[in-house]
């Protein structure tokens, strides 16, 4: 096959032919919007209306749907994109793995019950542990169980939903007091929660998807470099809901020591993951220690272009359309819905 100039040899394309007669479903909340943001979930309508464009663009048939009784039945066509997440009650983002597999229908992400594990911040730690990863000291309060005081002592303390997105329902705090009344009311509007200690300075992501290869592609890791170390971002903020709308402030992590042992890192937590099609690992990094300790793992995670997968396949030359073909050859290929990929020069 002739390669693509300038094209990163890890990505994948799909075949023309495969193109051609492809039919795929983009099952998104905002996936019939014209791109306008939305009054409550701002930037995702946008997201979601430029990544229906950008699968258009590649030259495939795109079915738009924005329910889950698209899915009830097995839908007439050749592969769904699931991004309908958020949907309003607890663990939404299992439910279109679910039906989708209870049809037979091929689709991009991971199976259920990894979706499932993944979104647990509270397992994902577990599993980490277990590798040998190092992770913020933490507690899982689950409802309907005795609230139990930490047995670590740390001067602030993260409380959290425990399938949190997007920082929402986070509460940053100084006492055991203040963390168990968060608690409580995050039970009330029925989430399970996690409490961790507070470790400040970066933030840093490695960005994983599917490519060319059988094994994980690791992008080049991300850090989330505010002005002011330690500050997080909002929910507000993170969905442009707030009035003051920044870009992420993102940069490429250019320590090979730390880029080496974040995708070591990530790695082992790819041991029990894999395979899924894209997805994201957090840790906390300071700069004066060099500690890092893993936060959580998000799978098909936010794909925009303006956020850290693409930026990061960005610095690698590698643009947004490319990395989204890349991501669903690979889907397609594993799930055998094509049989080959490639690097062919576009027609």
């Amino acid at each position: 096959m002739l390669m693509t100039p300038n094209l990163d040899p890890r990505c994948a394309r799909i075949p023309s032919a495969d193109k051609a007669r492809l039919r795929l479903m983009f099952l998104a909340k905002h996936a019939c919007g014209d791109g306008s943001p939305d009054a409550a979930d701002g930037n995702h309508a946008v997201y979601h209306h430029e990544l229906r464009t950008t699968i258009e663009s590649l030259g495939i048939e795109v079915v738009a749907a924005n329910s889950f009784e698209a899915i009830e039945r097995r839908p007439n066509v050749d592969f769904v994109f699931p991004l309908l997440n958020r949907a309003g009650f607890q663990n939404s983002e299992m439910l279109a793995p679910l039906l989708l597999t209870r049809c037979g229908a091929p689709f991009l992400g991971a199976s259920p019950i990894l979706r499932g594990l993944a979104d647990d911040k509270h397992l994902s730690k577990v599993i980490a542990r277990r590798h040998g990863v190092p992770t913020a000291r933490w507690i899982s309060c689950r409802r309907g169980r005795p609230i139990a005081e930490p047995d670590f002592r740390a001067e602030r303390l993260v409380v959290k939903p425990n399938a949190s997105s997007a920082s929402w329902g986070v509460a940053i705090v100084d006492s055991w007091t203040d963390a168990r009344a968060h608690v409580q009311e995050l039970h009330g509007l029925g989430h399970d929660v996690i409490v961790e200690e507070w470790l400040p300075l970066l933030d840093v992501a490695v960005p994983v998807v599917g490519g060319a290869g059988a094994a994980p592609w690791l992008l080049p890791p991300m850090a989330h470099s505010p002005e002011r170390a330690g500050d997080l971002r909002s929910y507000e903020e993170k969905r442009a809901l707030a009035a003051d709308v920044r870009p992420d402030p993102l940069l490429v992590v250019d320590d090979p020591e730390l880029a080496g042992r974040l995708n070591a890192f990530s790695r082992a937590l790819c041991d029990e993951l894999w395979p899924f099609d894209y997805g994201r690992f957090e840790f906390r990094y300071d700069p004066g220690s060099g500690a890092v300790a893993f936060m959580e793992v998000n799978l098909s995670c936010n794909l925009w272009s303006q956020k850290s997968i693409s930026r990061s396949a960005a610095s690698l030359g590698v643009d947004h359309a490319s990395l989204v073909e890349s991501i669903l050859a690979h889907s397609l290929r594993r799930q055998g819905v094509i049989t080959s990929v490639g690097l062919e020069l576009a027609a």
